[in-house]
């Protein structure tokens, strides 16, 4: 697929039809024509389509040619300036980050990583075009040249602790093998501020001129979070800011499960089912239930060696062998023409009613226990 057919960011197929296509419409934002260069210049054809699988609004055809630069003309706003210095600091004091390693990605020429540092935090960006690299490190800005394109990257600073990427998602044609790479260069447990220009805003005020060929994509609150949950980020919090054309999501790098509890809880009641094991004679007990979890229990706690056999009543399963563990399967009735000292019953959500045929057709001198959740139940015997 190219561009054209296949969503960037889920690979999902784009409707065949634009929402919107506009004619002679400005090639860039930025690198504007001059007198030398105007003749040459013309409008072009824009298209806005959208993702059929994760909703995402993005342009057709390709980037323009310096989507890895950014360059920031509002950065010298002295509102915009007294706004991020607020949200700066607060965002610094809510996450610790003083005196700790964050990294700006797409710093452009240092605007906003000189009030990241004066903010406390040991700020270092990273940016792709020589001549702002050159102007960071003039004003004594710690900054690497180039990019993030993919999580194998490591920057000579990482691991940090946070990181920062103000309007320049939305130009990336690759942008979730940016997030991962940024991922790849944090701390576990880092946060992050991810902005991007208002789509919820521009449709809700009609702002039919936001359009551009230098934003390849337009998101929602719900597509942003989208996205940045499939590149491996925890989304804390995303809101509207700077006068609704913002949106400001907050990210947790997303930490990996622990799941050792659960071994706890196999150690709990391997030792519950084999204490009421113990009780009876070797291979007089059977167990009821040929699903799912009653197969892992019987393989993961090697009931095998000390059980008879394994009841179910599905015809398609009787006179068959328990995978892994290798026990005859038999009907309900074999408990009649081979008696049993007990039943260990595991049929999850229909235990009870299992049980209550145990008791009413059997003989009433037949243990009979059930694996509950929380461990083992001695219904009988």
């Amino acid at each position: 697929m190219n561009p054209a057919e296949s969503c960037r960011v889920c690979g999902g197929m784009l409707y065949p039809e634009p929402l919107l296509c506009y004619d002679n419409m400005p090639g860039a934002a930025q690198f504007m024509p001059d007198a030398a260069t105007l003749s040459a210049d013309r409008g072009e054809h824009l298209e806005v389509g959208q993702c059929s699988a994760c909703g995402l609004i993005q342009l057709f055809g390709p980037p323009v040619h310096y989507w890895r630069e950014v360059v920031r003309a509002t950065a010298f706003s002295a509102a915009m300036r007294e706004f991020r210095l607020q949200q700066f600091g607060a965002f610094a004091t809510t996450h610790g980050l003083a005196g700790r390693k964050v990294l700006e990605v797409g710093c452009g020429r240092g605007e906003y990583l000189a009030l990241l540092r004066e903010q406390g935090m040991l700020a270092w960006g990273v940016e792709h075009a020589e001549a702002s690299v050159a102007q960071c490190r003039q004003a004594g800005l710690p900054v690497f040249a180039g990019s993030i394109d993919s999580p194998e990257q490591r920057l000579p600073e990482a691991p940090f602790d946070g990181f920062f990427m103000l309007s320049f998602l939305e130009h990336l044609p690759a942008p979730v093998a940016t997030l991962r790479g940024i991922a790849a260069n944090l701390t576990e447990g880092a946060v992050g501020l991810v902005e991007v220009p208002n789509f919820d805003m521009i449709v809700r005020n009609g702002l039919f001129s936001e359009f551009i060929r230098d934003h390849l994509f337009y998101f929602t609150r719900q597509t942003l979070t989208q996205l940045l949950g499939m590149a491996g980020f925890e989304v804390l919090e995303c809101r509207e800011v700077w006068q609704d054309y913002i949106l400001s999501a907050t990210v947790r790098k997303r930490a990996r499960a622990d799941l050792t509890h659960l071994l706890g809880f196999q150690e709990r009641i391997h030792a519950q089912i084999h204490g009421y094991l113990d009780r009876f004679p070797p291979r007089k007990v059977a167990i009821w239930g040929a699903g799912h979890q009653a197969l892992a229990v019987i393989s993961l706690l090697k009931l095998q060696d000390r059980v008879a056999c394994v009841i179910d009543s599905a015809p398609f399963k009787q006179g068959k062998f328990t995978p892994a563990s290798h026990l005859p399967i038999r009907s309900p009735e074999h408990l009649r023409s081979e008696p049993m000292a007990a039943v260990l019953v595991m049929a999850a959500s229909y235990s009870d009613e299992v049980a209550g045929i145990l008791r009413d057709r059997y003989d009433p001198g037949l243990g009979v226990a059930i694996l509950r959740d929380y461990g083992l139940e001695v219904v009988r015997g």
